[in-house]
C-alpha cells in the first residue's frame, strides 16, 4: 500500500458543504461545490508555485514551447473520516511525470534507466543513422542525378515517339500516293517493302534507345541502392522496435476498480471498436486520481477537470474552465475503474424532450415547417428514439420518404423543413445540396466581439479521441465557412446573426468559440463554452422554393433569448 502523502487538506473551512450522494459521472457533469473549491485551491497553487517551470502560455515573456494542460481534482475521504482532495495532471508537466503534491502516474515511463528511456535512446540512434545516410553527399548527388537522368530519358523517349508517329503518318501518305501512280506490281511491292523496313527500323531504334537509357539509369540505381536498402532496413527496424516498445509500455498499465479488481490496458480496449489502446491511454488525470485513491483506501466522492493555459491551435479549451473526461482514451478505462462505485446517472440517457410539444409554423400537402425546441433530437439517437422524425411519423402516418430534409443539432432550436413525400424531399434536399436555401441563425455569445461583421473560414473534422467534439484541421478538415454580423452588445455579451455557407457538424459553435473565429463561445455551449439553461443558438429565418409551385417561401421565428 502506498502512503497517502498526496492527500491535500482543504485550506478553506468546508463544514457548511454537503457531500454528494454519488460520485461524479465524468463525461457530463456540473462540478460539485467541493470540487470547485479544490480546483480553486489548486489553481492558486499553479499561479504562485516555484517548484517547477512550465510554459502554459499565460506569460508573454516566458520562453519555451507553449503547452496548456488538463488538471484534475478528486474530493476524497480518508480513514480518519477527513475530507480532502487529490490533484493530478494529464500527460507530462515540465517534462516530468511526477511532482510533489500531484498523484503519481499509473506507470512512470520517464524514470531513469527505465526500459522506455532505453528504448527511446535506441530509436534515436536509429534516427541518427537514417539522418546520416539521407544527408550523405554522395546519396544526395546520386538521387539528384537519377532524377535528372530519368527526366532526360523520359523526354528522349517522348521525342522519339513523336518522330515515329510523324514518320508513320508520312509513310501512310506515301503508300496512298504510290497506289495512285499506277506503278507496276513488282515496283509497288518493292516500294511497299521499303516502307515496312523503315517502320521496323524506327521500332528497332526505339528499343535500342529504351534499352540504352534503362541501362544508364540502372547503373545509377545500383549505386543508390547501397544507401536506399540500408535506409529501408533501418526504417523497418525502427517501426518494429517502436511497435514493440509501445506494446511493452501498454503492458505496464493495470487499473483497479472499486471492487478491487485489476484489468490491463490491452484487455480493456480489446472490447472496444479500436481493439487496441490509442497512444497515451492511461495518462489522463481521471485514471490517475482513481488509481491512487483505490491504492490508498481513499473513498472517491467527487471529481472535476479543468484546462490551464493557452488553448491548443486545433481544439477549443478555455483557461480555467471545467471539462469532462475525454471519451476516446478515458471512457473504456473509466468504465472499468468506476465499477462498484455509486455514480451519478448519465444525463445523456435522459430524454429532455419528454412532454415537449413541437410547434408547426406552416404546412400544406407537400411540406411542413416546424419550430424545433432546444434539446430535441432531429433524428433518433443511439439511446433516445424520441425525435422530430418520430413525432412527424406519428403526425403524418401517410407520409412517404425520409421526412427530415435537413437537421439541427439537438441543442439548437429553430426552423426545420419536413417533406411529406419522396419527390418533395428530393427537390427540397436538392436545394440544400446546391446551397440555394438561405438560412439565418441568431446566437448570444459570451463576450464582446470586436469586429462588426465578416466571414470565418476554419475547416473542421471530428476529434477522434473525444467525439462528438470537433477540431480545426487544415490538413484533413472539411471546408467550413460562416458569415456573421453583430446585432447588439450588452452586459459583456454579443448578439450576432450567422449565415452558414456550409453545414458542418457544430460549425457555428466552433466558429463562435475558436480563437481564430470570434473567440466568444455561444452562451450555454456545454462543449465549447459553459453550460447554461440552454444553448443560445436559434435558426430563426429560412428561405427556399416550394417543391411543387416553385414559389419562394420565407419563414421567420424570433429567438426567445
Amino acid at each position: 500500500m502506498l502512503s497517502p502523502s498526496c492527500f491535500i487538506s482543504f485550506k478553506a473551512e468546508i463544514g457548511s458543504y454537503s457531500l454528494p450522494e454519488r460520485f461524479t459521472f465524468p463525461f457530463y457533469y456540473e462540478p460539485h461545490p467541493l470540487s470547485i473549491l479544490a480546483a480553486k485551491e489548486l489553481q492558486n497553487y499553479l499561479e504562485n508555485q516555484t517548484d517547477w517551470e512550465h510554459n502554459f502560455g499565460l506569460d508573454e515573456n516566458q520562453e519555451g514551447l507553449v503547452i496548456g494542460k488538463m488538471f484534475g481534482v478528486m474530493v476524497v475521504r480518508n480513514h480518519q473520516n477527513e475530507i480532502g482532495y487529490l490533484a493530478a495532471f494529464s500527460g507530462k508537466l515540465a517534462d516530468k511525470n511526477s511532482h510533489p503534491l500531484f498523484v503519481p502516474p499509473i506507470y512512470d515511463m520517464l524514470e531513469e534507466d527505465s526500459f522506455f528511456i532505453k528504448g527511446i535512446k535506441e530509436l534515436n540512434k536509429i534516427n541518427e543513422r537514417i539522418e546520416i545516410l539521407e544527408n550523405n553527399p554522395d546519396f544526395i548527388s546520386l538521387t539528384k542525378e537519377l532524377q535528372i537522368e530519368t527526366n532526360s530519358a523520359e523526354q528522349k523517349i517522348e521525342d522519339q515517339k513523336v518522330k515515329m508517329s510523324e514518320a508513320k503518318k508520312a509513310r501512310k501518305l506515301l503508300r496512298k500516293k504510290a497506289q495512285e501512280e499506277n506503278m507496276d506490281a513488282e515496283s509497288l511491292e518493292t516500294y511497299m517493302n521499303e516502307l515496312v523496313r523503315e517502320s521496323l527500323k524506327d521500332k528497332f531504334l526505339m528499343r535500342e534507345l529504351t534499352s540504352y537509357l534503362e541501362e544508364r539509369l540502372s547503373e545509377i540505381k545500383k549505386k543508390i541502392t547501397v544507401y536506399a536498402d540500408e535506409i529501408a532496413f533501418l526504417k523497418e527496424e525502427r517501426k518494429q522496435k517502436s511497435a514493440n516498445l509501445q506494446q511493452q509500455l501498454f503492458d505496464q498499465y493495470h487499473f483497479l476498480n472499486n471492487k478491487g479488481e485489476t484489468k490491463s490496458l490491452c484487455n480493456i480496449f480489446e472490447a472496444t471498436a479500436l481493439l487496441k489502446p490509442p497512444a497515451a491511454a492511461g495518462e489522463c488525470a481521471a485514471p490517475k486520481l482513481l488509481q491512487y485513491a483505490y491504492l490508498n483506501n481513499l473513498e472517491p466522492i467527487a471529481m472535476a477537470e479543468f484546462w490551464w493555459g493557452e488553448s491548443p491551435k486545433s481544439e477549443i479549451r478555455k483557461h480555467g474552465q471545467f471539462y469532462p473526461a475525454c471519451r476516446g482514451k478515458c471512457e473504456p478505462i473509466l468504465g472499468h475503474m468506476l465499477e462498484g462505485l455509486e455514480v451519478d446517472e448519465n444525463p445523456l440517457l435522459v430524454n429532455p424532450a419528454l412532454g415537449v410539444q413541437i410547434e408547426t409554423i406552416y404546412e400544406d400537402d407537400y411540406l411542413a415547417v416546424i419550430n424545433k425546441p432546444a434539446e430535441f433530437l432531429s433524428v433518433p439517437g443511439i439511446n433516445i428514439l424520441d425525435s422530430v422524425y418520430e413525432r412527424m411519423k406519428l403526425k403524418y402516418p401517410e407520409a412517404t420518404g425520409p421526412l427530415i430534409v435537413h437537421r439541427l443539432d439537438m441543442a439548437t432550436s429553430g426552423l426545420l423543413l419536413i417533406a411529406k413525400d419522396k419527390d418533395s424531399h428530393k427537390l427540397l434536399q436538392g436545394q440544400f445540396i446546391k446551397r440555394t436555401v438561405k438560412k439565418r441563425y441568431t446566437a448570444l455569445l459570451n463576450g464582446i466581439v470586436t469586429g462588426n461583421e465578416g466571414e470565418i473560414d476554419l475547416p473542421l473534422r471530428i476529434d477522434l479521441d473525444d467525439r462528438p467534439r470537433q477540431l480545426v484541421c487544415y490538413e484533413y478538415g472539411k471546408p467550413a465557412k460562416t458569415k456573421w454580423k453583430v446585432v447588439e452588445r450588452n452586459n459583456q455579451q454579443t448578439r450576432v446573426h450567422f449565415w452558414p455557407i456550409t453545414g458542418r457538424t457544430h460549425q457555428l459553435r466552433m466558429h463562435a468559440s475558436h480563437a481564430s473565429g470570434l473567440n466568444c463561445p455561444i452562451v450555454g455551449d456545454d462543449l465549447y463554452g459553459k453550460k447554461a439553461d440552454r444553448l443560445h443558438l436559434h435558426a430563426e429565418w429560412i428561405e427556399f422554393k416550394h417543391p411543387v409551385s416553385r414559389e419562394t417561401m420565407t419563414f421567420e421565428v424570433a429567438a426567445e433569448f
